[in-house]
């Protein structure tokens, strides 16, 4: 090993730039905005999303307002070139939305590509080869001269297969992979090259897409370049122009904005930040700091906690829990200090006026989130030794925001207590939370269940309501649809869990309901124990509608 390693990296060398504007301007508008989810997001999971993942993320990221979205890589990709083809030829394609797939520039994979896209309303074909250095000399052994042949040579031909196709209105995207880390000469000369042989014009623009496809040098660094391309492409009033970080060094956040400041008109990403190595810029992030400077981004994140179930879901990685805006924690604080002065700040801010709450950038509520501060210990150790105990103890596993739920309920119990509590103790105060009101052995709760002819649920409850007993009944396609149905309450189900306690004879089952409903803010949890996971199932719906209703008037609650 070297004594001193730092001396075999080459420092960057800075851009010679010096009037340099972007410094002095600030960002006024959201840019376009291109979600690369399905295909560079998609590309680094460790197991790629199916078509039926796919379809789910899409729509939501429909639904979040996207009008641009990178869908695969069709040439490459046999589950890619079927995904293309579902969503056009079932009409799953929004009128204003465009999609765009990515290809090299080889022809076999170009011609592949545009037969992908076939009948497609609008569609960019995204269009890329490598530039730098090193890229040139090691992996492909070209010359300058050479690499802007290959350019002329495939953007040609990429134009004369699109034009053999007028139906769908082509847009080309060019990207010099490896941008940041390529000659700023070289990198204009292969985009004008581009430029040229695609025939720009008022009615034929093209994207040029800059990356940082390695993150390598700071952010000022990488704005001073794209304000450089900004000046010298042309014609710059029919060229979109674009950028991709990604996040080598943890900048790419401050890279896309200095971008946009240096006269980058879109931003491509991922909603969390998903990508190879330390992933593309995260969208979700880069969106929402629009709003600490008065402008709304164009997406909707009024339920971040439901884009963060989806994408949990679909790509099978996890939030995490101090992520900016979306993690679990961000909103609660665990020093009495912050607390103090969070509270005071929400009592002093007024409709209507400009945000001013100490410790919070953003209104949560804005994200249909709440201030979780009646959680007041100082560590994970509070929730991580609950759940130990549980878990220990009785088997029972909880949820991450479960457990971040009942840790305040500990809380606010062991204050009021002022000792430690025991496992003992701490398993009564749980029942206490959950299972109060629900019947236990010979009580247990007395339902029908029916099977319908198209494979749905009808169930038939009596409960104890307001001193009486009742007969519920309610439809669904399943136990839990068809007990709210029964309940008719405007109760959402906003996620379900079971699993087993115990082994053996003694193995029950658990079911964790998380729901919510108007009028209450955020979400609470139900549980069910019983021998019959339907019926933990139906307790726990009921555990999950007694606490909303606790929390909307405290009198209204059922007993199973």
């Amino acid at each position: 090993m070297l004594k001193n390693p730092a001396a075999k990296y080459r420092p960057f060398t800075p851009v010679s730039l010096p009037n340099r504007q972007w410094p002095s301007r600030t960002i006024s508008s959201a840019p376009v905005w291109l979600s690369t989810d399905l295909r560079d997001g998609n590309q680094s999971l460790f197991e790629p999303m199916n078509g039926e993942r796919k379809l789910k993320l899409f729509q939501e990221l429909v639904r979040i307002g996207f009008k641009e979205i990178e869908i695969g890589f069709p040439a490459a990709s046999q589950i890619d070139f079927d995904f293309t083809r579902k969503l056009i030829d079932e009409g799953l394609i929004p009128e204003d939305v465009t999609l765009m797939v990515m290809t090299q520039a080889r022809e076999d994979l170009i011609a592949r590509t545009v037969e992908a896209l076939r009948g497609a309303r609008r569609a960019i074909v995204h269009l890329y080869n490598a530039t730098a250095p090193a890229w040139r000399r090691i992996v492909f052994g070209m010359s300058v001269a050479e690499v802007m042949a290959l350019v002329r040579h495939h953007v040609a031909c990429l134009r004369r297969l699109t034009d053999a196709c007028p139906q769908t209105q082509w847009v080309l995207q060019y990207s010099p992979e490896t941008f940041n880390l390529t000659e700023l000469e070289v990198s204009l000369q292969a985009c004008q090259t581009a430029i040229e042989a695609w025939g720009v014009s008022e009615d034929r623009k093209i994207i040029i897409n800059l990356p940082t496809t390695v993150e390598n040098a700071t952010p000022n660094v990488f704005a001073d370049q794209i304000e450089w391309m900004h000046r010298h492409l042309a014609p710059r009033e029919h060229i979109v122009l674009s950028v991709h970080p990604h996040n080598d060094r943890g900048s790419a956040v401050a890279s896309a904005e200095l971008a946009l400041m240096a006269g980058a008109d879109r931003v491509e990403g991922c909603l969390f930040g998903n990508g190879e190595r330390c992933g593309n810029v995260d969208i979700v992030t880069l969106a929402l700091n629009l709003y600490t400077q008065g402008i709304h981004p164009g997406l909707d994140f009024l339920d971040i906690n439901g884009v963060v179930r989806i994408a949990e879901e679909c790509t099978a990685i996890p939030v995490h829990p101090r992520h900016p805006y979306a993690g679990d924690l961000v909103f609660t604080a665990f020093s009495g200090s912050h607390q103090d002065a969070i509270r005071k700040g929400l009592a002093a801010q007024r409709p209507d006026t400009h945000w001013e709450v100490p410790y919070l950038p953003i209104d949560p509520a804005d994200l249909g989130r709440t201030y979780d501060g009646v959680i007041r210990v100082n560590s994970q150790s509070g929730k991580g030794g609950i759940a130990f105990l549980l878990e220990r103890e009785r088997g029972i596993v909880l949820p991450r925001r479960m457990q971040v739920e009942f840790s305040g309920v500990v809380q606010r119990h062991a204050d009021a207590c002022e000792k430690e509590m025991s496992g003992g103790e701490l398993w009564a105060l749980f029942q206490h939370t959950y299972f109060q009101g629900l019947g236990r052995g010979d009580e247990a709760i007395r339902y029908l269940e029916h099977r319908l002819e198209d494979g749905g649920r009808r169930v038939e409850l009596t409960v104890l309501m307001d001193g009486e007993h009742r007969t519920l009944s309610g439809q669904g396609n399943g136990p839990i649809a068809a007990t709210v149905d029964a309940l008719g309450l405007p109760l959402r189900i906003e996620a379900y869990e079971e699993r087993a306690t115990g082994t053996g004879a003694d193995a029950q089952a658990l079911a964790i309901v998380e729901a919510s409903a108007p009028g209450t803010a955020g979400t609470r949890f139900g549980v069910g124990l019983s021998d019959n996971i339907v019926t933990a199932s139906v307790w726990a719906v009921i555990s999950a509608a007694n606490r909303l209703a606790a929390a909307m008037a405290p009198q209204a609650t059922l007993a199973a």
